[in-house]
């Protein structure tokens, strides 16, 4: 949350922040707000219909008449058909401070789910070492998304494509 302040303040923003867990954001976020965001993938966290529909009710429950949610989500639909094993290294960081980063996915036997580990090796003063953490994420496919955010009460969905937008997953958008 310091980098976001700190970007806000670059740009002479006025914006609110705060830090809860998505499924209780109606009760932890005080207010209602012009936009609410779910970046970089966050939703297929929740594995359960359940949890998604609660997120998005309290994400419903915080916007103002008309405001416009958007979620940044990777395109499940041709993963979960593809099940890919794992991404291609990539190389990151300063020339003083390089790291190859690269994932693993196992999925689930009905594609609906894949553990993900993430493995980071940085280059120190010793060599090279690695670390690994790992989560589950939901392949929330488009159809399931779409179907969920009309049920919690959204209108007007539509689904941003990476070549029309400057992002590199899908967004979409949805308004209360």
């Amino acid at each position: 949350m310091e980098r976001a302040r700190h970007e806000a303040t670059a740009f002479d923003i006025d914006i609110t922040f705060g830090v809860a867990d998505m499924r209780a954001l109606a009760e932890a976020v005080p207010g209602t707000f012009d936009v609410v965001l779910s970046c970089d993938n966050s939703l297929p966290h929740l594995i359960e219909d359940a949890d998604v529909t609660t997120t998005l009710n309290g994400m419903r429950r915080k916007l103002r008449p008309h405001g416009p949610l958007l979620i940044g989500i990777r395109d499940y639909d041709p993963l979960a058909a593809e099940r890919p094993q794992f991404t291609p290294p990539r190389l990151t960081g300063t020339p003083d401070q390089r790291a190859i980063v690269f994932q693993r996915w196992d999925w689930a036997d009905d594609g609906a789910t894949y553990d993900l580990t993430l493995f980071i090796t940085r280059e120190t003063a010793d060599g090279w070492q690695t670390t690994a953490r790992s989560t589950t994420y939901r392949a929330l496919r488009r159809d399931e998304l779409t179907h969920l955010l009309a049920e919690a009460g959204f209108r007007d969905i539509r689904w941003h494509e990476p070549e029309a937008i400057p992002h590199h997953q899908p967004i979409v958008t949805a308004c209360r």
